[in-house]
């Protein structure tokens, strides 16, 4: 072990543990500022095979470049560098703290089933060595369970929530660290991974100064007009902020802060979607069975399809419905799809194909870098009709119209879907003729929406 940070001393031979996990960034990071604050730090971060082994490529690579982001930033503050160990974190973690001398390990909570479950059992493995494990924040502006109504019970609709969480506390962001001391691991350390991207697939910049830009570019020039165009796939109307805030390289309370100071019905709009991002992790707080299981438990008694070659037509994109492939070729290339499109591909597979929403949400959690278990498991049972605040089961999107309004132009189909992009050849991308998918390759309908629509609403009839 060393300690020889050109920028340090370490004058009481304290010494302590930052383990990130979701808050790779400096910057806003109480649960940092406490280490700092207690003796010299060793910055650490497990890669842990749980959530490794089943994480897509984007998740992958993204991780990985916002890791090598906050090891350069530790390194600029005379740190040696992220210290990145493999495996079981209850194993890890302890034999950190005894290679390093800490007494205590500094996190922000986890409340996700497996986060919980994880720092339970190391924290039970730190308390045998004499070693605390002490939480300080979380990923969220009010942790969830903390909002609660006039019983003492948890939210069920979204509406009451967000009115009681804008009425919760939330600490001011808080400054990076400006010194400190550090330590390091002599041995045993793992170089930060750097997966391969499959062909064609482009992530964002990772990082928090990245991610700062980005939010400041947001608020300069679009976030006023983000009510109106937040549903236009075909705009850069969205903040694409998502990603950012799955690894922690910003805090919700800084946006929050930043959105505050607006006035703007687009600032309000924004707002209250970080405040979905809060509900659906208090949910699945409360129940963790709905990350796998139906919120709504009579839908699991819906007659569903199993998954065949149409689902795999709608992973690859090439159902024959130009908005639908639009989304799901979007997802493929750049590991984000558009929310508007997300709900009408989701849509599509549930209602159109038949086929249970827990397949889409897995092939959207392999594929989107963003991908967060409590948004993107209930966003699908919204869809699903077996959520909370569900769209009624009996409201099934008809693609084309999807397209047609909130893609007008056509300008989100034609970029995603290459044998549409021509508008000479297709004159309109929603609803091309048979003669037009000949002529330049593109897939008939797989199934015919109308009558799906009349096969899906005679199932749920089955069941009310």
């Amino acid at each position: 072990m060393t300690s020889d940070s050109p920028a340090s001393t370490d004058p009481d031979g304290r010494r302590t543990i930052m383990w990130f996990r979701r808050d790779l960034r400096l910057r806003d990071n109480p649960a940092l500022l406490e280490a700092c604050a207690e003796g010299a730090v060793l910055p650490l971060f497990v890669l842990d095979p749980h959530l490794w082994g089943p994480a897509g490529p984007s998740r992958r690579a993204y991780l990985a470049a916002s890791l090598r982001a906050l090891d350069a930033g530790l390194r600029a503050l005379g740190a040696p560098g992220l210290q990145v160990v493999r495996g079981d974190p209850a194993r890890r973690v302890p034999l950190a703290a005894r290679a390093a001398g800490a007494a205590r390990v500094h996190v922000a909570a986890d409340f996700g089933p497996y986060g919980r479950r994880r720092d339970e059992a190391v924290e039970r493995a730190l308390g045998e060595a004499g070693v605390e494990l002490v939480r300080t924040g979380s990923p969220y502006a009010v942790p969830p369970g903390e909002v609660v109504n006039g019983s003492g019970d948890h939210y069920r609709v979204f509406t009451p929530f967000y009115r009681a969480w804008q009425q919760q506390e939330r600490p001011d962001p808080v400054p990076a660290p400006r010194h400190g001391a550090w330590v390091a691991l002599e041995a045993d350390t793992t170089e930060i991974p750097d997966p391969p991207l499959p062909p064609g697939l482009e992530l964002p910049e990772a990082g928090e100064d990245a991610t700062r830009d980005r939010w400041a570019d947001f608020l300069e020039h679009r976030v006023d007009d983000y009510d109106e165009e937040r549903n236009l796939p075909g705009t850069d109307g969205t903040s694409r902020m998502s990603v950012h805030l799955k690894y922690g390289e910003v805090h919700p309370r800084q946006l929050l802060a930043d959105l505050a100071r607006r006035r703007s019905t687009g600032a309000a709009t924004y707002a209250k979607e970080l405040g979905w991002r809060e509900f659906y992790a208090d949910v699945l707080w409360h129940q963790p069975r709905t990350a796998r299981e139906y919120y709504k438990t009579q839908y699991a008694n819906l007659a569903y399809d199993e998954p065949g070659e149409l689902f795999a037509a709608w992973q690859e994109g090439r159902t024959g419905f130009p908005v639908v492939d639009a989304g799901m070729r979007q997802l493929r290339s750049v590991g984000w799809m558009h929310n508007r499109v997300r709900m009408i591909t989701a849509s599509f597979l549930v209602k159109d194909l038949h086929v249970e929403w827990q397949h889409g949400a897995r092939h959207f959690l392999h594929w989107l870098a963003d991908g967060d278990l409590a948004s993107n498991n209930h966003g699908w049972q919204w869809v699903a009709g077996s959520g909370t605040d569900p769209s009624p089961f009996f409201r099934v999107f008809n693609p084309t119209g999807q397209g047609r309004k909130f893609d007008p132009d056509g300008s989100y189909v034609r970029r995603w879907v290459a044998e549409l992009a021509d508008p000479e050849q297709v004159p309109d991308p929603h609803e091309p003729s048979s003669e037009v998918r000949a002529a330049v390759g593109y897939p008939e309908p797989v199934v015919d929406h109308a009558e799906e629509r009349r096969e899906a609403l005679a199932r749920w009839e089955r069941i009310r």
